[in-house]
């Protein structure tokens, strides 16, 4: 049984609440009390403890089961995130965070508690490249179905580049679209790879843990080209955000992991533009993609 007081402490963070600006989310957080009592039941937690901070696209708590400590995520559904369990099942913890039940018409993950759970973005002791280069090894794997594929998903950047760039206010050169859309149509027509993608693999989705010093979170999973795996890393600017910093990034991780160096700077040029106009970085996207032409 969910414990008596999971109501009472039940919570929405702030980092949610952008969500009420879309009529779908905000019929999520309006029927989110539900679905956590519902999680709760399903999986017989009890001790729920205060929800996490920085999701802003999943409720996640820590809890516990029986005598296990775990984590409950309830998940905004988003064709981002829709096939995350499926990621974490093939994976099998193996260099991400283990899935340990799932209930999917809930939308509703139990995973397995990182600890002592730092994000590698905040720790200054490990060789943040190296970490993860060594991810990647155990990351980029065969897969098939049911994942969608990255050409697909590409193809949807490519259609809604330039809308987006006008619904934001044509916030940066056009230059910028025309040379992402050249990206994308070149990549697309030529991608035939088949390894599982973690698409969003930056510092604040890797936490430090005690069954491996590193474990990645939040996939949001595409199998496609191996060389786009470099592309969320080389835009991540928590490991430095300078031209030095990301040709850095881009050419030690494509040398050591032998993946094609091109194909993954315009895989970064492709993903930074179609993720910049909904970001609160955009400028940065921005600066990435110019860092990336001169290159």
């Amino acid at each position: 049984m969910a414990n008596s007081r999971s109501s009472a402490l039940f919570q929405v963070p702030d980092s949610l609440l952008w969500l009420n600006k879309k009529e779908a989310g905000a019929s999520w957080l309006e029927a989110l009390p539900d679905i956590f009592e519902a999680a709760c039941q399903t999986f017989g937690l009890t001790c729920i403890g205060r929800p996490y901070s920085g999701g802003c696209v999943s409720y996640v708590v820590p809890a516990r089961r029986n005598d296990e400590a775990v984590v409950l995520k309830l998940q905004f559904q988003h064709r981002e995130s829709e096939c995350e369990a499926d990621a974490l099942k093939h994976w099998d913890g193996n260099g991400a965070v283990r899935l340990l039940d799932h209930a999917p018409d809930i939308g509703a993950l139990l995973l397995e508690t990182c600890d002592p759970g730092r994000f590698l973005a905040d720790d200054p002791e490990p060789d943040k490249i190296g970490v993860m280069a060594d991810l990647l090894r155990r990351l980029l794997v065969p897969a098939g179905k049911p994942f969608r594929t990255l050409a697909g998903e590409a193809a949807l950047w490519l259609e809604a580049l330039e809308g987006d760039w006008e619904s934001a206010g044509k916030p940066c050169d056009h230059y910028l679209v025309d040379v992402a859309r050249a990206a994308l149509k070149d990549l697309i027509a030529d991608d035939n790879g088949e390894v599982l993608l973690h698409q969003d693999l930056h510092g604040h989705n890797v936490l430090s843990s005690s069954r491996e010093a590193w474990l990645a979170i939040d996939p949001k999973p595409l199998v496609g080209d191996p060389a786009f795996a470099l592309s969320p890393i080389v835009r991540s600017f928590e490991f430095g955000h300078s031209k030095e910093a990301a040709m850095y990034r881009l050419d030690r991780l494509s040398e050591e992991l032998e993946l094609d160096r091109e194909r993954a700077r315009l895989w970064t040029i492709g993903q930074a533009m179609a993720w910049a106009f909904d970001s609160s970085y955009s400028e940065r996207h921005f600066e990435m993609v110019r860092w990336l032409m001169a290159d």
